[in-house]
């Protein structure tokens, strides 16, 4: 079971990426109006540029890859853990056979 603060870490994590989605939708977004045979709409430029930056600004200011890096490690060392854990279980249940 996680802890608080590993869900509270988990759903953080899952919020930036959301950031970092609507990041690659915004400039998908100016591409396709840049690329319409009709031209591009200036005010649709505008806005989704605008957001596009300080979507980027908020993203730069956070800490997403080291806390990223933070929940591969905790997983691996869980993960760890449990073999340690069957490990030992293996060596006692060996040790009372013999």
């Amino acid at each position: 079971m996680d802890s608080p603060t590993e869900n509270t870490s988990l759903h953080w994590l899952q919020n930036v990426e959301k950031r970092i989605i609507k990041v690659l939708e915004l400039a998908s977004g100016v591409m396709n109006e840049l690329a319409s045979p009709a031209g591009p709409r200036k005010e649709f430029i505008n806005n989704h540029c605008r957001e596009f930056m300080q979507l980027i600004k908020d993203i730069q200011k956070s800490n997403y890859s080291s806390r990223v890096a933070d929940e591969i490690c905790l997983k691996k060392l869980k993960y760890v853990i449990s073999q340690l854990d069957g490990m030992k279980e293996t060596i006692e249940k060996h040790d009372s056979e013999a």
